[in-house]
């Protein structure tokens, strides 16, 4: 007879092997002696302008070379040239990161904005879902606006009117890209379940 207890063990195996099977990686990365001529084209442009080959969130957007390449375009700018400068830039990467739970986006810029002046204080307050105290008044100003751009979808008055007395309408224009950007990278990976370093530190969901 099949009993009640051996039906309860056999579901939770079913249960665990499927979420096995989802948590895999969708998009597995292309090995390049596999690439197709567009794909090609994409990475040698990919390692002309990075000075490295493609790596982390673009594996999963070579599938489709052209989105990775226009992607990467716009990263190039956004990331090392914005009006706000590379220390305010991290903090944007942080709170977008942790806004999506995206591990390998925080796994990667974590030790960068570290390097770039953002205290491990308020870089570890942001990871636990939490304002950081002791944030200069740029800080503040990038903080919030980012905050409310992300929970919110949209900037209020005061918020949008101090951080363009502060950085310009140039300044806004950026950080918005660099949150608009870094939360399109954090969905990719997220659909993707791109899969990184077992060793790494991953970030706990914030609820549903």
């Amino acid at each position: 007879m099949f009993r009640p207890a051996a039906a309860f063990i056999v579901f939770v195996s079913a249960v665990l092997a499927a979420g096995s099977v989802l948590a895999q990686q969708r998009l597995p990365t292309i090995p390049p002696d596999q690439y197709t001529a567009d794909q090609k084209r994409a990475a040698e442009e990919f390692l002309a302008a990075r000075k490295v080959p493609v790596f982390g969130p673009f594996e999963p957007m070579m599938h489709s070379p052209e989105v990775m390449n226009m992607a990467r375009a716009m990263g190039d700018y956004l990331r090392y040239h914005s009006a706000i400068g590379n220390t305010l830039s991290e903090l944007v990467v942080l709170v977008t990161a942790r806004e999506w739970s995206q591990d390998y986006e925080w796994y990667v810029h974590y030790p960068i904005a570290l390097k770039a002046g953002v205290a491990k204080d308020i870089a570890d307050a942001i990871g636990d879902g939490r304002r950081p105290t002791g944030m200069s008044t740029d800080q503040e100003i990038v903080y919030d606006f980012t905050t409310e751009l992300q929970k919110n979808k949209r900037v209020s008055d005061p918020t949008f009117n101090r951080a363009e007395q502060r950085f310009g309408k140039k300044g806004v224009v950026d950080m918005t890209g660099i949150s608009g950007y870094y939360t399109f990278l954090a969905m990719q990976l997220n659909m993707a379940r791109y899969e990184f370093s077992d060793a790494a530190p991953r970030l706990s969901r914030f609820p549903n």
